[in-house]
Formats: C-alpha cells, sequence, structure tokens
C-alpha cells in the first residue's frame, strides 16, 4: 500500500497542506448504513486534536463497533475499541461492502502492514508526516493513517 501525502494529518506549509475529506457525508452514511442494517448511530467524533480521524460509534445487529475515517483520505476502517495509541482494528466484510462504493475499505491485511524503511521508500509521505514518523516510531500502517499524534 502507497501512503499518500497527508495521510498522517501533517503538513509543514500552506502549500502542501492536504486536502480534508467530507465529514458531512461520512456522517450521513453511517447514519444510512445503520439505519439500514437495523442498527444505530451511538456517537459521532469529528477530527479533534490530536486525533486525525473521524469516527463512529454504531451498533448494527446487536454488536458495537467504531467505523473511521481519516480526515485527509477517503480511507476507512473498523474497530473494536479506540484510545490513545491503541486501536483495535476489524474485519467487517458485510459492512464493508456498503461503504466501499464511497471509500477505500482498510481491512486487517492493509492495517497490519509492518513499517519499515522500504514502505516509507514507496510512500508519498511529506517531511513533516515522515519527521512524526521517526518521532512516535509507528510499527502498523494502521498506527499512520488513524493516530492521535501532536
Amino acid at each position: 500500500m502507497k501512503l499518500p501525502n497527508g495521510i498522517a494529518g501533517f503538513f509543514s506549509s500552506e502549500t502542501n497542506e492536504p486536502l480534508s475529506v467530507d465529514g458531512k457525508q461520512f456522517k450521513q452514511l453511517c447514519y444510512h448504513i445503520a439505519i439500514h442494517n437495523e442498527g444505530k448511530v451511538i456517537d459521532f467524533n469529528e477530527p479533534k486534536y490530536p486525533r486525525k480521524f473521524y469516527y463512529a460509534q454504531v451498533e448494527i445487529l446487536g454488536e458495537q463497533f467504531y467505523i473511521l475515517l481519516n480526515g485527509h483520505h477517503p480511507y476507512i476502517a473498523f474497530s473494536s475499541s479506540i484510545g490513545f495509541g491503541n486501536i483495535k482494528f476489524i474485519d467487517k466484510p458485510f459492512i464493508s461492502e456498503q461503504f466501499s462504493l464511497f471509500y477505500k475499505v482498510l481491512g486487517l491485511a492493509d492495517l497490519h502492514v509492518s513499517v519499515d524503511e522500504n514502505l516509507i521508500k514507496k510512500t508519498e509521505l511529506n517531511i513533516a508526516e515522515l519527521e512524526q514518523l521517526a518521532y512516535w516510531k509507528p510499527e502498523t500502517v494502521g498506527q499512520i493513517i488513524f493516530n492521535y499524534w501532536d
């Protein structure tokens, strides 16, 4: 997986500030998909310093989990818990299909890819993001895309 510029949410100047995703669309989709699957949205959160992603806590088919959206690129993932530096990613194939028309859905295979020099060389990350990687030393791609770095 090639990590695009801005995926970690850092930039060095206004000229290379990454785009932002449409949070309103994400919120609407979360509500629509939850209701369509006999569920509900329990909570919805926009990116808030230092968290660089949106998330919705949902209950669908009697199970509670989180739907995460990167704040700058249309990458989505699912987790059973969210905590500072500790997100437990899960796969949700049934719900993934419904979001895949709008976002790139990342599964465990994508999110658990180890971060090493070869991976970093293949990215489009900007200098500010590379500095953050050097400082925080993430172990997986998921920790880069869905981070709480300040």
